[in-house]
C-alpha cells in the first residue's frame, strides 16, 4: 500500500468522539509532577499514566480505532472533492498514528496521532499515549515495566514462594491409576510432562476427574479446574504435557494412568511459603515422599510389628472425611474383610482376606481374596484376625497375566465398626456419578 499525506482537519470531532467513547475504553489517569520556584528539576517524564479497568465493551461494539477512521467518511481530505470510506490499516510503521485504508483502493492515509487510550494493534495489551505504545505494568502504570514474579507479587523477586520440582518414578508394574502428587491450593505455574504410552490424569478436590478419568482418554485442549485453565497437549511422539498458570483455588490430584512401565513424570509448581507446610502435611497424610525433603526416620519395624533391621517410617495420619471420600470415590472396590494371613515378598506385602460385606465393586469379588500393598512397610499395617473396611484398586499387568487388588500406601483401611460403616455409606452418596 502507498501512503498519501495531507493535514487533518477534524480535531473538534475527535474531542467529541473521545468524550462519547470514553465509557467503552480503558480509563487513564494522568499525574503531572509540579516543581517549586528555584527547585532543581528532576530527570524523567513529567507525567505518569495509570490504567483504570472499566467494564469490557459489549459484544458487537465498534472498535475505537474504527470509530476514529470512520470520522473521515464522506469528507474530502486529499485536496480534491472526492470522498472515501476509511477503515484501520495495521501495516504502517507507527502503530500510534491513525493510519486508515481507503476501502476499495490501494492506499492509506495517516490522520495524525490516534487518541490516547487506543489499542496499539489488534489483540495488543498496549495502549497509545502521546504517540507512544505503552503497556501497563502489574502496578497499573503505563510503561512502568513492572511484572509479577512467580509468586504473583508485583515487582517481586520470587523470594516469597518456593519452587517444587520432582521426577516421579514410583509407580509399580501394574496397569491402573497411580497418585503422582497433590497440587495444593495457591499453586502457580504448574507443569507436568512425560514421554510414554501412559496418560496424565487430573482429579478435582470433589473427587471428579477433570481429564483422563474413569479409564477414558480425554482430547487435548483447555480445561477449567480449580479456578484456572489447564492446557493439556499430547503429541504424536508420545509426549504429553499439562500446564496451568494458577493460582489454584482448591487442591488438585495429579495421577498417571499406567499402561506400561513408568519412565518418569516431571512435575513442578510454585507455592507461597506460608502454604508449603500445609502441603507437606497433606503429602505425608497421602503417603507421598516430600519434594526436596528427606524421609522422616522412625523406629525399626516389620509389617507385623516385630523388630527388624529395616527402618520403616511411621504411618501418616489418614483420618478425616476428605481422605475417606477421596479413596472411596477413586477406588474400584470397597469392602469389609477379615485378615487371615500376611506374607512379605520382595518390595510388596500380600494379605489374605475373607470378604464379609461389599459396599462397592466394579467386578465380582471372591469370598477369599489376596490384597497387595506395594511396600515392605505398608501403611496402615493390617493386624491378623481383625476386620477392616478396605478401599482397593484393580491393577492388571500390561501383558494381562496378573490381576491384583491393590491397597494404596496410606490408603483407606480402617478397623470396622458400626460408626465407620455409617461413615462409608455416607461417603458413597457424595461420589460423582
Amino acid at each position: 500500500f502507498r501512503r498519501v499525506d495531507s493535514v487533518g482537519f477534524l480535531e473538534p470531532l475527535f474531542q467529541f468522539l473521545w468524550a462519547r467513547a470514553l465509557h467503552a475504553q480503558p480509563e487513564m489517569h494522568s499525574v503531572r509532577r509540579a516543581g517549586f520556584p528555584g527547585e532543581e528539576l528532576c530527570w524523567g517524564h513529567t507525567h505518569e499514566y495509570r490504567l483504570c479497568q472499566l467494564p469490557d465493551c459489549p459484544l458487537g461494539a465498534v472498535p475505537f480505532r474504527d470509530l476514529q477512521c470512520a470520522l473521515y467518511n464522506g469528507h474530502p481530505v486529499l485536496g480534491t472533492q472526492k470522498t472515501y470510506l476509511w477503515v484501520p490499516f495495521y501495516g504502517a510503521p507507527n502503530q500510534c498514528d491513525l493510519n486508515c485504508l481507503a476501502e476499495g483502493h490501494d492506499f492509506y492515509h495517516s490522520f495524525g496521532r490516534v487518541l490516547d487510550g487506543t489499542p496499539c494493534s489488534q489483540g495488543s495489551p498496549g495502549l497509545c499515549v502521546a504517540g507512544r505504545c505503552l503497556s501497563a505494568g502489574c502496578d497499573g502504570l503505563l510503561g512502568s515495566g513492572a511484572r509479577e514474579d512467580r509468586c504473583g507479587r508485583c515487582g517481586g523477586a520470587n523470594d516469597s514462594c518456593l519452587f517444587v520440582q520432582r521426577v516421579f518414578r514410583d509407580a509399580g508394574a501394574f496397569a491402573g491409576y497411580w497418585n503422582v502428587t497433590l497440587i495444593p491450593e495457591g499453586a502457580r505455574h504448574i507443569r507436568a510432562a512425560h514421554r510414554s504410552r501412559n496418560h496424565l490424569a487430573l482429579m478435582g478436590g470433589d473427587g471428579r476427574y477433570v481429564l483422563n478419568g474413569n479409564w477414558a482418554v480425554s482430547p487435548p485442549g483447555t480445561y477449567e479446574a480449580a479456578g484456572t485453565r489447564v492446557v493439556y497437549t499430547r503429541a504424536t511422539g508420545r509426549e504429553e504435557t499439562l500446564s496451568a498458570a494458577g493460582p489454584t483455588s482448591q487442591d488438585l490430584l495429579l495421577q498417571v494412568l499406567l499402561q506400561e512401565p513408568n519412565p518418569g513424570i516431571e512435575f513442578e509448581f510454585w507455592l507461597p511459603q506460608e502454604l508449603y507446610s500445609p502441603f507437606q502435611a497433606q503429602a505425608q497424610a497421602l503417603g507421598w515422599p516430600l519434594v526436596g525433603g528427606s524421609k522422616q526416620g522412625g523406629e525399626a519395624c516389620a509389617p507385623d510389628g516385630t523388630a527388624s533391621t529395616d527402618p520403616c517410617p511411621p504411618c501418616p495420619d489418614t483420618r478425616g472425611r476428605a481422605h475417606r471420600l477421596l479413596h472411596y470415590c477413586g477406588s474400584d472396590f470397597v469392602f469389609r474383610a477379615r485378615v487371615r494371613g500376611r506374607l512379605r515378598q520382595a518390595q510388596e506385602t500380600r494379605y489374605e482376606v475373607r470378604v464379609q460385606l461389599i459396599y462397592k465393586n466394579r467386578s465380582p469379588l471372591r469370598a477369599l481374596e489376596y490384597v497387595w500393598a506395594p511396600s515392605r512397610c505398608p501403611c496402615p499395617v493390617l493386624a491378623l484376625h481383625r476386620e477392616y473396611l478396605l478401599a482397593a484398586r484393580r491393577l492388571i499387568s500390561p501383558d494381562g497375566t496378573q490381576d491384583r487388588l491393590l491397597l494404596p500406601h496410606a490408603g483407606y483401611a480402617r478397623p470396622w465398626s458400626p460408626a465407620e460403616d455409617s461413615r462409608v455409606r455416607l461417603a458413597a452418596q457424595h461420589c460423582p456419578v
